[in-house]
């Protein structure tokens, strides 16, 4: 008997039909399941969370240049100067107390309200905190009760802050298109430098025309004050902004999808169900924020204490001296972004961390030299760990906890190691070079964080032009779209079979 099937055309074609019903089908995309960014509203979303960051690092910049005031004025006369500073440092430390808290409430709510309402609310909080300092009696006016009224001040001020930065993140992480993500994200961190730089400028631009005394009396109320317009501001533009696509799918996701129970990536966590779930992406975040902000915090908030007390430069001096360094900061902290996006997070963070350890020690040495020149050069030496660190956390972290746990993951993470690392690090150093006697304690400082740091990155998952975990592709135009899905099979950054996995809406097809 013949069984050759090219003998028999029926039979052949009846048997590919049977082979074809007994092979799975592989998932693929289709350009419906593509997210196309709504420019006019990713525009919106960009400044309403940039203009909230940068009214949050004026604070920062404001505080830090008029930390030596803040301390004469809000200690008795008796007090050593030394001991001034460091109260006012310490109250500046105690801000970050309360972040890891806010982070934590101000988290969960956003997993579960929305974050662009929570946003709101920290930007609320943060201005009338900023200018209640504005406004508070110093201690020859009340006592004990001044000091005291602006510890609590700056506990709200840390309150709201601990769930502005996680917020604004995820906010634009999820709005953002994948292949961009890190440039866009970056903007953000772009916004704290400028804020910075603005509120050191404003508290330069006083010192330099006004007295001592005049400074001391009335004038370095002034930066606290402009708080409240600038709060006012920044609310409109947040008040125009809608809630992340990510965030609205997960929500019907939750509504529509009885296996959304406790247990999965689709439902917000508790804070010890946050632990248990993603107790590996916690700590890597939380060790990458720590190694970042000790280097960022030490060239921002640190830098004009040191350069006047430990290398005694005139107050007025050594801010100037800064300023133009935060300036070129923050101007190429979204390349560094941008360059995330070609290399991927994980090199650019590596050589984050590698800058650190080799730089910190050059850096010190170069500012203790005493010449303006030297300076500088060792504060742009020290710039180069910050840009690359800062320039893609916004980025980088968020993207790896899921959807209904982003807010509430990033407000723990990066909140307390903020609090240890970052509102302490101004402390610490100075505390350092106090009980040391050394000018280049800090570096040391600097390079053991990334050293830390250096380890956290092997433990990072690579999210470069990735979509978010859990989240559909996300691309710029229609086109971008089509393209995808013509190219998903050989598209290195697209895994198709985990999307459809992960994704609820791709999962119930």
């Amino acid at each position: 008997m013949d069984t050759n099937p090219q003998q028999h055309p029926v039979a052949a074609q009846a048997r590919r039909r049977f082979l074809e019903r007994l092979t799975p089908r592989r998932p693929r995309l289709r350009v419906q399941d593509v997210n196309v960014v709504d420019r006019p509203m990713f525009r919106r979303a960009i400044g309403g969370t940039v203009v909230g960051n940068l009214m949050e690092w004026y604070d920062v910049g404001v505080y830090g240049y008029l930390a030596v005031i803040i301390g004469k004025l809000f200690m008795p006369d008796t007090v050593d100067p030394s001991v001034q500073t460091l109260f006012s440092l310490g109250v500046f430390a105690v801000t970050f107390v309360a972040r890891p808290l806010g982070g934590i409430i101000l988290g969960q709510l956003g997993d579960r309200l929305g974050r662009q309402r929570i946003l709101v609310f920290t930007l609320l909080m943060m201005a009338l905190a900023t200018f209640g300092i504005g406004v508070l009696p110093d201690y020859s006016a009340w006592g004990v009760a001044a000091p005291l009224l602006l510890v609590v001040l700056k506990l709200v001020q840390g309150f709201s802050t601990g769930g502005e930065y996680a917020g604004a993140t995820t906010f634009i992480t999820e709005y953002a298109p994948d292949k961009r993500r890190g440039f866009y994200s970056a903007l953000l961190d772009l916004g704290s430098y400028l804020g910075f730089a603005v509120g050191a400028a404003f508290v330069s631009i006083l010192q330099l025309t006004l007295s001592e005394d005049v400074m001391e009396g009335f004038a370095w109320r002034i930066p606290f004050l402009v708080a409240l317009p600038l709060g006012v501001i920044a609310l409109w533009f947040r008040s125009k902004i809608e809630d992340t696509p990510a965030f609205k799918e997960a929500q019907e996701a939750q509504a529509s999808d009885a296996r959304a129970s406790a247990e999965s990536d689709e439902a917000p966590k508790g804070v010890l169900g946050l632990v248990r779930a993603y107790w590996r992406e916690l700590l890597t975040a939380f060790v990458l924020v720590a190694a970042a902000n000790t280097a960022s915090y030490a060239l921002t908030s640190y830098m004009p204490t040191y350069l006047s007390e430990a290398l005694h430069y005139d107050p007025v001096h050594g801010n100037l001296l800064t300023l133009p360094v935060l300036v070129l900061v923050g101007l190429t902290i979204p390349l560094a972004g941008l360059l995330s996006d070609h290399l991927g997070r994980r090199r650019v963070m590596f050589a984050a961390a590698a800058a650190g350890i080799v730089l910190a020690v050059p850096a010190f040495l170069a500012m203790m030299h005493g010449q303006i020149w030297s300076t500088l050069l060792g504060l742009v030496l020290l710039a180069v760990p910050v840009v690359l660190f800062v320039g893609i956390q916004s980025s980088s972290l968020p993207a790896i906890f899921p959807t209904a746990s982003r807010y509430g993951g990033m407000g723990i993470s990066y909140n307390l190691a903020v609090a240890l690392f970052g509102g302490f690090a101004p402390f610490i150093m100075q505390a350092l070079v106090t009980l040391s006697g050394s000018a280049l304690a800090p570096a040391f400082w600097v390079a053991g964080t990334s050293v830390a740091g250096l380890v956290a990155v092997f433990f990072l998952k690579e999210t470069a032009r990735k979509p978010l975990r859990g989240c559909l592709p996300s691309v710029a135009s229609t086109a971008e779209a089509r393209e995808l899905v013509a190219t998903q099979e050989e598209n290195p950054d697209l895994d198709v079979a985990e999307l459809f996995e992960e994704v609820p809406a791709l999962r119930e097809r």
